[in-house]
């Protein structure tokens, strides 16, 4: 039970800084790139990673039961959420197509596209994967945005060994 509270107060607490940067108006934050914070392309993109678990604890009328489909039953399952803002403006990005393919040291993980969610009034994308081991995960994020030629492609390293 302590694991799950822990848990919700890590959501929590990510919620609250994804809600703060969404309220941040002219620039972006300057923070350093690290494993939940990547800078490509004029995007800053933001990733968070937590137990499905917690959504599975919300009431059923609550919007996040039925968030992509519902919460996963599965033992491994984890909810990836990623935040992304334009470096110029500090403008949360709305309109983007992004796509995250996880994988393990070493495998090919599972890609899917996230879809998008609203939290706070803001518009984060979201999905369930399932991490199965301890083990340091590479997510690949693509991320079309209407109109761009390009994606943009981001690589974090998540460490699920902790």
């Amino acid at each position: 039970m302590s694991n799950l509270l822990w848990s919700k107060r890590s959501l929590g607490a990510a919620i609250l800084t994804l809600g703060a940067f969404a309220m941040l108006s002219g620039k972006t934050a300057t923070a350093a790139e690290d494993s939940e914070y990547k800078v490509a392309d004029g995007l800053a993109v933001y990733l968070g990673v937590a137990p499905a678990e917690i959504v599975k604890g919300h009431l059923p009328s609550h919007a996040e039961q039925t968030m992509h489909g519902g919460a996963p039953s599965g033992r491994h399952e984890y909810h990836v959420v990623v935040a992304v803002f334009e470096t110029g403006t500090g403008k949360r990005v709305t309109d983007a197509v992004v796509t995250a393919q996880i994988s393990g040291l070493g495998l090919v993980g599972a890609k899917k596209k996230l879809e998008p969610m609203e939290i706070a009034d803001t518009i984060s994308y979201g999905g369930f994967f399932d991490l199965p081991g301890a083990d340091l995960y590479t997510v690949a994020l693509t991320i079309q945005r209407a109109g761009a030629e390009q994606p943009v492609l981001v690589n974090f390293s998540y460490d699920h060994r902790r």
